[in-house]
């Protein structure tokens, strides 16, 4: 399509006479100083030790929202993210009528900003500080699985819990280099949370699933949160009377053109990668876990579809969860697709077959991680063993009332120890979480979509070998019949389900509801497989850790400097703005307003908003015009290092200063989260030219352009 390219051969000289800089890590802020040189040399314009330093911009500036990443845009609290970051809070304030999800939102006023959905957070980081030698307290090599599992998990709360003193702080202590060092992550936690702005879904959502993961890409795919403390500036609970947050930093609205060629970084907290796993981990999964993990996906989407079609309540209570499971649906696909294009296997055997002669080469070494490898090995041989079985049979948890009989009964079993030996997740610090997870059903559920997908999960957990089946929950079901659990149950009125948090076991295991008949009938059996998993999760932690130390070691030895895989800890990555030349295609760094337009049909997922289409043919693009292109930007590429959890990470120039929102990857380059591949490796950005032009020309928010500074 011309109108996505700069123009003609002249335009694609000029690019292919770029060179490409993809660098890869998504390094830690106390990494920083490894780094200095290279990140000057690459373009950074600021003194690098302000990428380290988390009391002031840009790191300060940047937040958690609990699964995406923001930052703080304004003084007031006023957060950019992505469009499908806030999509769960557009679709828990949509009903027929008031469709938000389509028509977009955006609050006139302070007053006129709703409540996200029940559960959303803005976490701002406060620190993030080495604690390994506080969680290995007590922790030896003559520890058997479990209790080493024990013993870390009881280091890990004590830790949590001295860090949460303070008032309204949210603490956790993560593993890095599969548990070779932890660190804990400090964040001040901000419960009132609110929805200030998302443009319609034919410019947040452009394109959609047709779109998604690809390029060329024109999606407008931002919206605003802000957050709000009680008027003392202490973090609450929802209350009319709070005021917003008085942020300490944030980011600077760019008044200089982005360019291809341009140093750009991307902060946010990165969900997970397996970069560091062995040969014999990723073969698994790519031979035998993805395949089944991508058609059960594919099934649950399908089948969401089909039992909310026709019926726009249903649709819109169940958005968000279609849109999620698509989204990994299709990323699946990219990372099988994407493992075979770049030889994932060959890579990874070949770096497993250096590392263990660097071992072999020396006797030292050989003795020294020698035996943690064999460990390492049995033991992951041994949990390969139960993952596919463990896909099928976690599908029946897609029923809505058993995952919250299940959770409220595991509950009140936790609530019977005191509250140090509670398992994870089922702490008092967690009693807020829990109940608005409940919560969320009231507009998350319909009885007769959940007995669909109930009946399609419980095709797949029949697959399963019955040896390896919960034998007391079958026979519960059998004793119930599916149609009595729907008939029956009380637990889809939210009063009653919030009701059962304060109850006892006792009460459970007398009561007559179906749905909490089956949760205590399977809770002997969860139990007793979580114990297992426990036990091999501390033996190849015990393992690993000594692994990753000959791993960090050998790197050295190479002149290499190793970075963790992602695991939700703040970090940051940077690279270039630059397309990409693939067999007979060439993609141009930047999309533009003509795609827009070229693209639109009036229908479905092209169908972008009518004032939106009247401007850009109108060619009405303010000041906002890119005076390299010639007209509106819309999108662009880089070569910055991200993955899930990175979603709505802000962009920042050489200078530090805002330029836009990672988004996307593309399909080809999904397989990064197993190996980083320079040549396929791009960045989906939302220009902020395209964020500001929306904001002014198509939905009239002046109010926050003003406050961001910008008119």
């Amino acid at each position: 399509m011309r109108s996505m390219f700069l123009g003609g051969c002249a335009a694609t000289a000029l690019f292919l006479s770029q060179a490409v800089v993809a660098e890869e890590g998504m390094w830690l802020p106390n990494q920083t100083p490894e780094l200095a040189g290279k990140l000057k040399e690459a373009g950074l314009e600021i003194d690098p030790a302000m990428l380290s330093d988390l009391q002031a911009a840009p790191l300060n500036a940047i937040v958690s929202l609990g699964g995406c990443s923001a930052a703080f845009l304004s003084p007031d609290g006023l957060v950019a993210t992505n469009h499908h970051c806030v999509y769960g809070s557009i679709q828990y304030n949509s009903k027929p009528g008031q469709d938000y999800l389509t028509d977009g939102f955006l609050a006139k006023t302070n007053a006129d900003e709703v409540q996200a959905a029940p559960g959303s957070r803005i976490y701002v980081i406060e620190d993030l500080r080495d604690v390994t030698s506080m969680m290995n307290k007590g922790v030896t090599t003559k520890l058997d699985g479990l209790t080493r599992f024990d013993k870390l998990e009881a280091n890990r709360k004590n830790l949590i819990a001295a860090c949460e003193k303070q008032a309204n702080r949210r603490c956790d202590v993560r593993a890095y280099f599969g548990g070779y060092t932890y660190y804990l992550q400090q964040q001040l936690e901000i419960k009132d949370v609110r929805l200030v702005y998302a443009p319609a879904s034919g410019i947040g959502n452009f394109g959609g699933e047709t779109d998604n993961w690809q390029w060329p890409r024109h999606t407008g795919d931002f919206g605003f949160y802000r957050a709000y403390v009680a008027p003392d500036g202490t973090s609450a609970p929802y209350a009319k009377d709070n005021v917003p947050y008085r942020a300490k930093s944030w980011l600077k609205i760019a008044t200089t053109p982005l360019t291809e060629g341009d140093f750009v970084m991307v902060a946010g907290f990165p969900g997970v990668t397996q970069r560091l796993q062995t040969a014999a981990e990723v073969k698994h999964v790519f031979d035998s876990v993805y395949p089944v993990e991508q058609q059960l996906r594919a099934d649950y989407s399908d089948t969401i579809v089909k039992a909310t079609a026709g019926n726009p309540a249903t649709q819109i209570k169940y958005a968000s969860i279609l849109k999620g499971s698509d989204n990994y649906k299709k990323k699946l696909l990219g990372e099988i697709a994407g493992a075979d294009a770049i030889g994932l296997m060959a890579r990874k055997d070949a770096a497993d077959t250096a590392f263990r002669a660097w071992v072999a080469e020396d006797k030292s070494r050989t003795a020294k991680y020698g035996p943690a490898l064999t460990a390492l090995d049995r033991n992951i041989s041994e949990a390969n063993d139960a993952r596919v079985n463990a896909l099928r049979l976690s599908t029946i948890n897609r029923s809505q009332l058993l995952s919250a009989a299940t959770l409220l009964y595991r509950w009140a079993k936790e609530q019977q120890k005191p509250d140090a030996q509670r398992d994870s997740g089922y702490q008092e610090r967690d009693r807020l979480p829990v109940s608005e997870r409940l919560a969320q059903l009231d507009r998350r559920y319909d009885a007769g979509v959940d007995r669909v997908i109930f009946d399609q999960a419980l095709t797949e957990y029949r697959k399963v070998p019955a040896d390896k089946r919960t034998t007391a929950f079958e026979a519960k079901l059998a004793e119930i019949g599916v149609d009595r659990l729907y008939a029956d149950t009380k637990l889809a009125d939210s009063a009653t389900r919030a009701s059962w948090l304060n109850k006892s076991p006792a009460e459970f295991e007398a009561s007559d509801d179906p749905f909490i008949q089956l949760a205590v009938a399977a809770y002997p059996t969860i139990i007793a497989d979580e114990k297992n998993t426990k036990a091999r999760s501390g033996r190849i932690q015990a393992a690993r850790s000594v692994v990753m130390a000959g791993q960090l070691a050998f790197a050295k030895s190479q002149g290499r400097t190793l970075y963790p895989d992602a695991n939700g800890s703040l970090r940051f990555t940077y690279g270039k703005v630059t397309g990409k030349v693939r067999d007979g295609q060439i993609w141009t760094p930047f999309t533009t307003a003509e795609g827009v337009v070229a693209k639109h049909t009036g229908r479905g997922e092209f169908d972008a908003p009518d004032a939106a289409i009247a401007r850009l043919k109108a060619k009405d693009f303010g000041n906002y015009v890119d005076p390299t292109l010639g007209t509106l930007p819309v999108n662009f590429l880089s070569t910055v290092d991200i993955t899930n959890g990175n979603s709505g990470s802000s962009t920042l120039n050489a200078k530090g200063e805002f330029v836009g929102l990672a988004f996307d990857g593309t399909l080809d380059g999904v397989v990064a989260d197993w190996s980083f591949d320079s040549s396929v490796n791009r960045t989906i950005h939302v220009d902020g030219r395209y964020m500001l032009w929306t904001m002014e020309k198509v939905d009239g928010a002046d109010r926050l352009l003003r406050e961001m500074g910008v008119n």
